[in-house]
């Protein structure tokens, strides 16, 4: 009955990767998230939407397991802003997948199809991708989604910029017992100055905000082979946030070879 199980839902991912070839990166995930057994919902946050996934799995312990996804594109080049942001490769979703706890993957505001609504703008997954406004948003929905699910503890997990948006929620939520970065982009001026890009002046750096409370766990890795957040990037990032440094994983790049660390980083909680 397993076995048949499993070859459901391998046919139902199969189907969803041929039938997302020609549709948008929103259409992309939705589908990918729906293969999953994912439910999707649109929440209201402080100011704008967000899309929500959520697994159903059953609350045990009171523990809630938070993903939150990298920036994706917010340029399409260096000069042109993307009109949505949208991961086409979304990291955070497939390794929720693998999570057996219950979990939800909490949408970055403008992002997943919601670039058009009201207040977006371009400025929201650019310069201010890490603005109060936006941390705002994205914890009221933690706050809505922990009170509706009865849970008194959350770990939040990110990716690259949802690393730095993790981080920061950490440092405002007191239900939050654990931050775990993949690649996190920890020092967002450092990040610009590496890459020759204009500083984020519209948004937080984490790294500029001194080390999170004690009573948070935290955990930093990175590819050896991220040329995006370097493992020297990432290491002082997660020291000026009060972490003894990252840990470096062997066969891992930016987005690609967390699938087969993410049992063991889940089995570290």
């Amino acid at each position: 009955m397993k076995r048949r199980g499993r070859t459901a839902r391998l046919g139902a991912l199969v189907a969803a990767l041929v039938l997302v070839g020609c549709a948008t990166p929103a259409e992309r995930v939705a589908e990918l998230a729906k293969a999953h057994g994912f439910e999707r919902r649109v929440l209201a946050g402080a100011e704008f939407e967000h899309v929500v996934f959520f697994n159903h799995k059953p609350n045990t312990n009171g523990v809630l397991h938070v993903y939150i996804e990298g920036d994706g594109t917010p340029y399409l080049d260096r000069w042109t802003v993307a009109p949505d942001p949208t991961p086409r490769h979304p990291v955070m979703l497939p390794l929720m997948a693998l999570d057996s706890a219950a979990a939800v993957f909490v949408g970055r505001p403008c992002y997943f199809g919601l670039a058009r609504e009201a207040p977006c703008t371009t400025i929201d997954w650019t310069t201010g991708r890490f603005s109060e406004r936006v941390v705002a948003s994205m914890a009221s929905v933690f706050e809505q989604v922990m009170a509706g699910g009865g849970y008194q503890r959350a770990e939040i997990f990110g990716h690259s910029g949802g690393g730095a948006l993790a981080v920061l929620l950490a440092r405002r939520l007191p239900h939050v017992a654990a931050v775990i970065t993949l690649g996190g982009n920890l020092d967002t001026d450092r990040w610009c100055d590496l890459h020759r890009y204009s500083r984020l002046e519209q948004s937080m750096n984490p790294a500029r905000l001194g080390a999170l409370p004690g009573a948070v766990r935290q955990r930093h890795f990175v590819g050896e082979g991220d040329d995006v957040t370097p493992p020297w990037l990432v290491d002082a990032g997660a020291r000026a946030i009060g972490a003894p440094g990252a840990q470096v994983l062997p066969r891992v790049t930016h987005t690609k070879g967390w699938d087969a660390h993410w049992p063991a980083i889940l089995a570290g909680q």
